[in-house]
């Protein structure tokens, strides 16, 4: 990790070789994994996973019960609502070994909004400053600036 300009609140384990910006904060609960990196003046909420390679810029918040998945990138002042979902496979299985490469790519380009309980199916790129609503399922692809509500 780099110089601890940042908090963390001890009940969050950061796993080794995680890049945390100056002026985050860690709530409760959370995991942060190997090579994630997480920008600037981020806002982590309690019991937050961010899955190792994980990409995230400066000014994000990801409030409470998020789950954040290899394959995703999180770009500059992103809104992440709580308890909302990212996958990241079309086709999960529990007895099913996994190659890296099955991963589904999923970008939330800048300034974009994802309400509480939204699920964002992976494949899929929301646009800048696009508005999820709250429980929205996104399959496809969303363009900048759009709303998008419901399923």
């Amino acid at each position: 990790m780099n110089s601890k300009n940042y908090f963390v609140h001890p009940s969050s384990f950061v796993d080794d070789n995680v890049k945390i910006g100056e002026g985050t904060k860690i709530w409760h609960f959370c995991h942060i994994m190997s090579r994630a990196r997480i920008g600037k003046n981020c806002k982590i909420g309690q019991n937050v996973f961010i899955d190792r390679d994980v990409r995230i810029g400066n000014n994000v918040k990801i409030q409470n019960n998020v789950s954040v998945y290899r394959g995703v990138t999180l770009e500059d002042n992103v809104f992440c609502g709580p308890s909302m979902v990212f996958t990241n496979v079309m086709n999960p299985r529990s007895a099913y070994p996994r190659d890296i490469n099955e991963y589904g790519e999923t970008l939330v380009k800048k300034g974009a909004t994802i309400g509480a309980n939204a699920t964002i199916v992976c494949g899929t790129t929301l646009g800048k400053s696009a508005f999820i609503g709250a429980g929205t399922v996104v399959t496809k692809d969303v363009p900048d600036y759009a709303l998008v509500y419901g399923n």
